[in-house]
């Protein structure tokens, strides 16, 4: 039975509903068991827990682990030594591990969606960077931060990016930016609109710049990093949405960014608010709450509502991996992705965020006190959660973008 100063519920314990998947494979064809492996990887993660969050990094030793296992190359073409799985798998491992640790699911979110831009380069670069050993680790910021200028063989890249989640370990770094001329044009689309290149080079080539400090998710060292005239060549180079662009014709490689990064960081949300649903019902097995003769356990009151929380998230999952299922059965039939599963995959992402951050409030306010204690399985999951719910992913605005779809206006495309 679970004691409120003996930190979190052992690891195994969380994995036992964390595995179950909903109809999603837990092998990618290959033979290989991925939530066996995160099984097997739960105690190195449980142990590093603190140092995660005190140095607001995953530890060398721990990424060794993680790469050795192939844990950052769950979304790479397998013809570059990853394992090309299919979503509904991905979710299903990144909700196992947000299950004993946040900031280590979170990076293994952010890396593998950067790494499946290796379909997107020229087949030399994505050898150059993805093919060798120890397994590479992509990591980039948000928005065009910087300019590229068009020079021979490649570009001149200046600029600065932040919010670059798992940068601290990641072996190359991506820099989006606005393409301009030698004289200070920018390069234009037949459109009109701008020509925007993700450059991608080796992570010794910039400092990185110690932002991070934060209510939650601080173990994912989302710094900031600057380039100055660095130059990158051409086959470094990728437009990661562009299907013109896309080398490799893999079927996973059909979804936007969006589609990949919006579920599976809604799978980080729900091994959250497993884990801590979890623990409250290990704490009402004995906890009394004071001033009270009976146990929580015993309490109708206590019973009913963690029945309906129990549903409310079962309902949850059952919604984002159903989703995920149906929209990777339809792009395997059809080897495209549509408006509509695109949208599809928004409302699940943003409904199953609020949802997932409404049942770890839930399990934190009926933990009473004990919930308050660094000790307990509830204070860091609960800074954790809401710092999933307040990024990008998790907006309330996302619900406009799909409603104006629904009335048949053109929605706003930038987060679909």
């Amino acid at each position: 039975m679970w004691n409120p100063s003996a930190g979190p519920p052992m690891p195994d314990e969380a994995l036992k509903k964390a595995a179950v998947s909903a109809g999603s494979p837990r092998s990618d064809g290959s033979g290989i068991d991925w939530l066996g492996r995160v099984r097997a990887l739960a105690p190195s993660i449980a142990a590093a827990a603190a140092e995660i969050e005190h140095e607001r990094r995953l530890p060398k030793r721990l990424v060794a682990e993680l790469q050795a296992a192939g844990m950052f190359g769950l979304l790479v073409p397998r013809p570059f030594n990853g394992a090309e799985l299919d979503p509904p798998t991905f979710i299903a491992i990144l909700e196992a591990v947000a299950a004993i640790d946040a900031s280590t699911a979170w990076c293994l979110g952010q890396n593998n969606v950067c790494g499946s831009s290796a379909a997107f380069l020229p087949t030399h670069g994505a050898r150059e960077i993805f093919g060798g050993e120890p397994q590479a680790i992509l990591a980039w910021g948000a928005g065009f931060g910087g300019r590229a200028v068009a020079v021979p063989g490649g570009y001149r890249v200046t600029g600065k990016w932040s919010f670059a989640s798992g940068v601290r370990h990641a072996t190359w770094i991506g820099a989006h930016c606005i393409v301009t001329e030698g004289d200070g044009r920018e390069r234009l689309r037949p459109d009109g609109k701008k020509v925007t290149r993700t450059l991608l080079f080796p992570a010794s080539e910039t400092t990185l710049q110690d932002i991070w400090h934060v209510i939650g998710l601080r173990g994912t060292g989302s710094d900031s990093y600057a380039l100055e005239n660095l130059f990158v060549p051409e086959d470094h180079s990728l437009a990661r949405d562009d299907p013109a662009e896309r080398h490799y014709e893999g079927t996973l490689y059909h979804y936007s960014s969006n589609t990949l990064f919006g579920p599976g960081f809604a799978g980080v949300a729900l091994g959250i608010a497993r884990a801590m649903l979890d623990a409250l019902i290990g704490l009402a097995m004995e906890k009394t709450p004071r001033g009270l003769s009976n146990p929580m356990r015993l309490s109708p009151i206590s019973q009913y509502e963690i029945a309906e929380t129990e549903a409310r998230l079962r309902a949850a999952r059952m919604y984002l991996l159903g989703t995920a299922k149906d929209v990777w059965q339809e792009v395997v039939r059809t080897d495209r992705l549509t408006m509509e599963q695109r949208i599809a995959s928004r409302l699940a992402t943003t409904y199953v965020i609020r949802e997932a951050t409404q049942v770890a409030d839930f399990a934190y306010s009926r933990a009473g006190a004990t919930s308050i204690f660094e000790t307990s399985p509830f204070e860091r999951r609960f800074r954790d959660i809401h710092a999933v719910a307040q990024q990008v992913q998790g907006r309330g605005s996302h619900f406009e973008t799909v409603g104006r779809f629904l009335f048949g206006e053109e929605p706003d495309l930038l987060f679909v």
